[in-house]
C-alpha cells in the first residue's frame, strides 16, 4: 500500500498545493527525506513564482501530477549538511532552481550539462532516484544533493536574487553559447517580462549592445532609461521594424504566446541566431527561405547545468544583477497567481517563506 506524502520520509515538512487542475494552491503536509552523506538541508526562505508554475498548477502541459508543491526558485539558509559535502557549511546561503537530479553517466553530465540529461529530475511533480515525488519550493524546507545546489555570497539579496535560478540561467545560457556576450555584439531582446528584463541586465553588464522587441510601446522608457536598453522598437510598427532590418547578431525570444517569427527572422544579420526560450502553447510557423538565403540559425535553449548556474550567479553578484521583484506573503499566492496570468506584475513575484508559510 503506498504511503501517503506525509509518511513516505522521516522529516515533516508542510508548503502549499494545488491538488487539481483548477490550480487552487492551499497549505499541504508532506514529508523530506532524511539528509543523505551528500545532502544539503536548508531552510527555504524566499521563492519565485515561474510561469512554469502557473502552467503545471493548471496541467497546461498535460504531464502535472497532483498533489503539486510548485517552486524552482528556491533559496535560503543551510542548517544541515551530509557527512560527505565539501561545498556547503551550516549558515551557508543556498539556492536550488529547476533541477535536482539527473542520471550522472551519460555524456551530457559528463560536459556539466545535466539540464540536457534525458533523465533529468525536475524540482517538483517528477519522480525521484527513490521512486517518491519531487516537491517545490512553496514549502518551509529542502533536501538536495549538493551537486543540484548553488551557493550565494553573502552579500546578495536572496529575495531578489531568487529568480535568476530560472529567468538568470534561462537567458545567460544562450548568451554564452551563441556569442552573444561580448562588446561589439547587437543583441535583440522580444518581450520585457520576466526573462526579458533580466536578459537586458545581463547583455548591458557583458557590453552588449541591446534593442528590446516588445508589443507594448509604453514599455519604452522602462527599456531604455531604467533598464539601460540602446533602443526599442514596437514589433506592430512595420516601419520601426524595416528600419531595423539585418542589423542584429542575435535575438533572445523570452514570449510565450504564438507569434511571428518572420519579422525577427528579419531583423538578423547574415548568419545571425534567433533563440527561442519561450514555451507557445501551438506549433509556431517557421519560415524556411529567409533562413536559406542568410545562413540563420533559429535555435532553441533549456535553462542551464549546475556549472554554468553557479557561474551565472557569481557574475549576477560581481554586477550587482538582480530581478525587480514584487515580495509577497504566502496568503496572497492564489491572487498573485491571477495577476501573473493576466501579466499584471513586475517582473517577477517571489514567496517571503521564511516569514509568512505557517503550519496550519
Amino acid at each position: 500500500m503506498a504511503k501517503s506524502p506525509e509518511q513516505e520520509h522521516p522529516q515533516e515538512a508542510f508548503g502549499w498545493a494545488a491538488r487539481d487542475p483548477s490550480g487552487l494552491l492551499c497549505p499541504f503536509k508532506f514529508s523530506r527525506r532524511a539528509t543523505g552523506e551528500k545532502d544539503v538541508k536548508f531552510k527555504v526562505l524566499f521563492c519565485g513564482i515561474c510561469h512554469s508554475d502557473l502552467h503545471s498548477v493548471k496541467n497546461e502541459w498535460g504531464f502535472s501530477t497532483y498533489p503539486l508543491v510548485p517552486g524552482h526558485e528556491i533559496v535560503g539558509e543551510v542548517v544541515e549538511v551530509g557527512s560527505k559535502v565539501e561545498k556547503f557549511k551550516v549558515g551557508d546561503k543556498v539556492g536550488v532552481g529547476c533541477l535536482v537530479g539527473s542520471c550522472g553517466s551519460c555524456d551530457n553530465c559528463h560536459n556539466h550539462l545535466e539540464n540536457y540529461c534525458p533523465k533529468m529530475i525536475l524540482t517538483y511533480g517528477a519522480m525521484y532516484h527513490d521512486g517518491t515525488m519531487t516537491y517545490g519550493g512553496y514549502s518551509n524546507m529542502m533536501v538536495a544533493n549538493e551537486q543540484f545546489a548553488i551557493k550565494f555570497p553573502q552579500n546578495m539579496p536572496l529575495d531578489a536574487v531568487a529568480p535568476l535560478l530560472c529567468a538568470g540561467i534561462t537567458v545567460y545560457s544562450p548568451m554564452r553559447f551563441f556569442g552573444l556576450d561580448r562588446p561589439g555584439v547587437h543583441l535583440g531582446v522580444v518581450g520585457l517580462g520576466g526573462l526579458g528584463h533580466v536578459a537586458v541586465k545581463f547583455a548591458k553588464a557583458m557590453g552588449v549592445k541591446v534593442t528590446v522587441i516588445s508589443s507594448s510601446p509604453g514599455k519604452r522608457e522602462e527599456a531604455v532609461q531604467r533598464l539601460g536598453a540602446d533602443a526599442f522598437l514596437v514589433s506592430s510598427d512595420i516601419n520601426q521594424i524595416q528600419a531595423a532590418m539585418g542589423t542584429m547578431d542575435g535575438i533572445i525570444d523570452t514570449v510565450s504566446a504564438v507569434h511571428p517569427l518572420l519579422p525577427l527572422i528579419g531583423l538578423l544579420k547574415h548568419n545571425g541566431k534567433l533563440v527561442l526560450l519561450g514555451a507557445p502553447d501551438r506549433p509556431l510557423e517557421l519560415p524556411v527561405f529567409p533562413l536559406i538565403m542568410g545562413r540563420k540559425i533559429v535555435a532553441g535553449s533549456c535553462i542551464g547545468g549546475m556549472k554554468e548556474t553557479q557561474e551565472m550567479i557569481d557574475f549576477a553578484a560581481k554586477h550587482k544583477i538582480t530581478a525587480d521583484i514584487e515580495v509577497i506573503s504566502i496568503d496572497y499566492l492564489n491572487t498573485a497567481m491571477d495577476r501573473l496570468a493576466k501579466g499584471d506584475v513586475k517582473y517577477r513575484f517571489v514567496i517571503d517563506i521564511g516569514n509568512t508559510l505557517k503550519q496550519a
